[in-house]
């Protein structure tokens, strides 16, 4: 993948019945011929997978599960909300590639970045194609394996009904995004999703904080096994960003681009911009949330700028 993610990890979980892949990657004929070479070199055949299991619906994570389903008929497991999102995003009836792209114009985007954000998000389509039949998982249910059984547990923020596996007695914890060791993960406020989606992820660390892990496989970077200092490293981050734009918010009302460059930079890809401005929507609304900040609302043109309320 493209920095500064540069991989995206599946993980194969193999059993006397069959074969089970977590998060088997973005579609495309290089990752389905990437697949057929690396089951051979394990032993293993397309019909001899079973199982796939998605911890949320991002086409990295989520965009092989209908085309592995389609060879063999295997089984594609995933949350409610997270089969959900993936309709939201990519689902025959989705308008999200101008509905997005006009809101984002409201807090800002230039026109120009505007134009090539909503094709951007149309090259996404061919990488979650075909949709497939979802079992669905429940937060706190069990789902077998590799011939053992995980609990889910479902958090959000980074993906809405993000789906994490456990197994306790193994201390072993695959955490998809929503903890990653060195890279922060993404969190996006964007229309018809989760309105608060950065309070929503900073209590769901909280949550998996509770859980005994001596091992967390993410989908992105290597395993790591300190989950708990992790996690304080992404609260203390989120905090200290928070404070960041509070005290930017203090010299002058911004709009959501504003912000979003100051914090990243406008030299960036349509890719990263996109993530780049929603992730500052996502404090900016946490900081209206907690009574920090407000919004100013043209009479013109619709636009958006936030204040401080201090």
């Amino acid at each position: 993948m493209s920095y500064p993610l540069r991989w995206v990890n599946s993980y194969v979980l193999p059993s006397s019945t069959g074969v089970a892949i977590i998060d088997p990657g973005p579609r495309s004929s290089i990752t389905e011929e990437e697949w057929g070479n690396a089951l051979e070199h394990l032993g293993y055949t397309l019909k001899d997978v079973n199982k796939i299991f998605v911890t949320h619906h991002h086409p990295d994570h989520f965009g092989l599960a209908g085309w592995f389903q389609s060879q063999g008929g295997c089984k594609v497991y995933m949350s409610q909300r997270a089969y959900a999102e993936s309709l939201l995003m990519w689902g025959s009836n989705s308008n999200m590639n101008t509905e997005l792209t006009s809101w984002l114009r409201q807090h800002g985007l230039p026109v120009t970045l505007a134009t090539q954000m909503e094709q951007h998000l149309l090259e996404f389509l061919p990488q979650v194609s075909p949709t497939p039949e979802i079992t669905i998982v429940d937060d706190g249910s069990y789902v077998t394996l590799g011939g053992r059984s995980w609990m889910a547990i479902e958090s959000g923020g980074h993906a809405p009904g993000h789906l994490s596996l456990y197994h306790q007695d193994l201390g072993i914890m695959m955490c998809g995004d929503a903890i990653l060791p060195q890279i922060s993960p993404n969190i996006s406020l964007i229309p018809g999703s989760d309105p608060e989606p950065l309070y929503t992820f900073m209590n769901s660390l909280h949550r998996l904080k509770e859980y005994k892990v001596n091992e967390a496989f993410p989908g992105h970077r290597d395993p790591f096994h300190t989950v708990q200092q992790r996690i304080e490293e992404l609260l203390n981050h989120h905090e200290e960003r928070l404070i960041k734009i509070e005290q930017l918010l203090c010299h002058s009302s911004q709009s959501g681009y504003e912000i979003c460059c100051t914090l990243f930079g406008n030299n960036l890809s349509t890719h990263q911009m996109r993530f780049a401005i929603c992730e500052a929507l996502a404090h900016l609304q946490e900081l209206v949330r907690r009574g920090k900040a407000g919004t100013l609302v043209s009479s013109l043109d619709g636009s958006i700028k936030f204040t401080t309320l201090l």
